[in-house]
């Protein structure tokens, strides 16, 4: 099982039509509804924004596709095929176009979304799944540097920061993340 890195996003012109691919891992629903909101906030003008989305949440596969306006199973679901291809779970891809005035016909949409999203995804570099943990963390000054040094090594960027008399961290790790944690002296980790 696979899914991406990071979040990116891909431009290219087909026929005076402009596609933009957007990439985003997620892990659960709502969190893919949220980027898609806000990439249709983005793009209103557009005259489509497609999406497609594959979690595993709570144990189950989600899965939706969305054609947004264009002919049934020409938009979202070629971008489900993708995912199939490279067995990707956990992400969110949306692709907006800006017609260009030139008809695709159903082959050259079902082409151009399937496209999309694969130069999306291979942009954002397809990685091993591997399941991440939410966790509270609380320290001491002193183990600032440490403590990003770690998340930084394990490409931690998704991080919500407190700084009070101790600093506490939200985030999302893996277990090795979580038991280089554990190994350090006074560092309160809560994890759920």
């Amino acid at each position: 099982m696979n899914t991406v890195l990071e979040e990116k996003f891909i431009e290219y012109e087909i026929k005076k039509s402009i596609f933009i691919g957007y990439v985003k891992p997620v892990i659960s629903k709502d969190e893919a509804h949220l980027f898609i909101d806000m990439i249709k906030a983005k793009h209103s003008d557009a005259t489509h924004n497609v999406y497609a989305y594959r979690i595993i949440e709570n144990g189950q596969e989600i899965y939706k596709a969305c054609d947004d306006g264009e002919p049934k199973n020409t938009a979202g679901k070629p971008i489900g095929e993708i995912f199939n291809h490279h067995n990707l779970y956990n992400l969110v891809v949306v692709i907006t176009r800006y017609f260009g005035g030139i008809k695709l016909g159903a082959g050259g949409l079902i082409r151009s979304y399937a496209k999309a999203a694969k130069l999306a995804i291979e942009n954002s570099k397809i990685i091993k799944y591997e399941k991440l943990n939410f966790i509270v963390i609380n320290f001491d000054y002193s183990k600032l540097n440490l403590i990003d040094n770690i998340l930084i090594e394990n490409k931690i960027i998704d991080i919500e920061k407190n700084y009070e008399e101790r600093i506490t961290y939200r985030l999302s790790v893996n277990n090795d993340v979580i038991a280089q944690l554990k190994e350090i002296h006074d560092v309160v980790l809560i994890e759920g």
